[in-house]
């Protein structure tokens, strides 16, 4: 499997797309993506129905974890919120994460009851409770190939200067890339890449704060890896709203069918046919026993 810093070597800035389940990951790699991510908030939903509100917890994302790394083969970033606790509960979430085959995590400097990082009335920790936090994740950090990824909410709260400060702290305490959330001007990023030597991910995640800034644009300000956290996932949403709709209010799904992926294309991506072919061969060997 390769590693974030292989694929952020080969591509600079490195897009990574938000993947909201093993069958995403498969169509993000044939949409030519070198890097996949795992949504926290996008756990919450898609997989218990629930907001992103801190109810989730390790074995939750471990569960979407395993499918997705065992049917692919792209790096994987994955959100694990605040660790879920104590330093040993980040210590287990970290080690956890590394054995299930993920290829790096972040992890925030929130409170235990964390909230969706482009929603109001969001608190943070001091910065020293946070580097305590990247602390007891880089020490449980066995496989040195495994991205740790400090995120920090501050700066809607604490204004740019004294997140820098921040930022140059869990620099300082081990974290190896920094999660700048929640920036509402492109002069906020280059800030923070001029202070910082790590490489620097933007949040590029719709109907936040966040304008969408282009690739072009983010490495013009230094971003060298830029994140789509629920892109699909929205337009999936979309798509599934409309089709329940049509078939309620019309009896049939006629009108929608040219918006829907066909059979084909779904066993195109699936390689069904190859697992059918080795199924009859299967079949044709039992029979000549």
């Amino acid at each position: 499997m390769n590693g974030l810093h292989k694929v952020l070597a080969e591509e600079n800035p490195l897009q990574i797309v938000g993947t909201i389940n093993a069958y995403t990951s498969l169509l993000a790699k044939r949409a030519g993506f070198r890097a996949i991510y795992l949504s926290g908030g996008g756990v919450a939903a898609a997989s218990h129905g629930i907001p992103d509100l801190g109810m989730t917890n390790l074995d939750d994302v471990l569960e979407d974890v395993h499918r997705i790394t065992y049917i692919s083969d792209l790096p994987l970033l994955v959100d694990i919120d605040t660790g879920w606790g104590s330093a040993f509960n980040i210590a287990r979430a970290i080690k956890s994460m590394i054995k299930a085959g993920a290829a790096g995590v972040h992890l925030e400097d929130q409170v235990q009851a964390k909230r969706c990082g482009h929603r109001p009335k969001k608190e943070i920790v001091d910065a020293s409770e946070m580097c305590d936090r990247i602390k007891a994740a880089m020490d449980a950090k066995y496989d040195p190939d495994f991205v740790f990824m400090a995120r920090t909410d501050a700066l809607a709260l604490e204004g740019l200067d004294k997140t820098i400060e921040r930022i140059q702290r869990y620099a300082e305490a081990g974290a190896e890339m920094i999660f700048l959330e929640g920036a509402a001007d492109i002069a906020e990023y280059k800030a923070v890449v001029k202070a910082c030597k790590l490489p620097v991910l933007a949040n590029i995640t719709e109907f936040g704060v966040t304008p969408l800034y282009t690739r072009d644009e983010l490495k013009q300000a230094g971003i060298q890896l830029i994140l789509y956290p629920l892109s699909a996932f929205r337009a999936m949403s979309k798509a599934a709203e409309t089709v329940y709709q049509a078939i309620r209010k019309s009896g049939t799904q006629q009108s929608v069918i040219d918006a829907m992926q066909t059979r084909e294309q779904l066993y195109e991506v699936l390689n069904y046919h190859q697992f059918e072919a080795t199924l009859d061969d299967l079949f044709a060997q039992g029979k000549n026993k």
